[in-house]
């Protein structure tokens, strides 16, 4: 995992990306090949204190959009399944999980077991996993890396930055 400091500039593509100036922003944790950002490390707590479990944050438009794409079409619900079914499976998104929380922890300690993306009983939120995929690389998390595998077809393919402007 490399994480970049964030610049002005970043933080200002960031707030475009999200519509809203980013919260507890750390690091950029991955870009997207066109060089945007697409991944940021955000601190455990936000300003005002208030625990923000999600380390690592999509923000890149495209990767936000592929991943509701798929999350509308029931793949979380079909990844679930497959946890009661694949001990292997169950057993490396355990690792994710603990991976996670490891990190998080390094940061600061929430005190607590909770993750994010419904780790480690069920899955809930493709673009955490896809966000931890990007940030620490493949086979960290299965499903961040199942997703990536899920829209390679579609990213990356040109500046997604410029294709999400218009």
């Amino acid at each position: 995992m490399h994480l970049e400091p964030v610049t002005e500039a970043d933080r200002a593509v960031v707030a475009a990306q999200l519509g809203r100036p980013p919260r507890a922003l750390r690091a950029v944790a991955a870009r997207c090949p066109s060089g945007h950002v697409a991944v940021v490390q955000t601190s455990p707590r936000l300003e005002d204190g208030t625990p923000f479990p999600t380390l690592y944050y999509l923000t890149c438009p495209r990767l936000t959009s592929l991943c509701s794409t798929l999350e509308a079409a029931g793949v979380m619900k079909e990844m679930t399944a497959r946890l009661a079914e694949d001990v292997q499976l169950a057993e490396a998104y355990e690792k994710a999980h603990q991976s996670y929380l490891a990190q998080r922890d390094e940061i600061e300690s929430l005190g607590t077991q909770v993750s994010a993306g419904g780790m480690p009983g069920r899955v809930k939120c493709l673009h955490v996993h896809l966000a931890h995929a990007l940030a620490c690389g493949p086979g960290v998390n299965p499903f961040g890396d199942e997703t990536l595998r899920l829209i390679s077809d579609q990213w990356p393919a040109g500046d997604c930055a410029a294709a999400n402007k218009g």
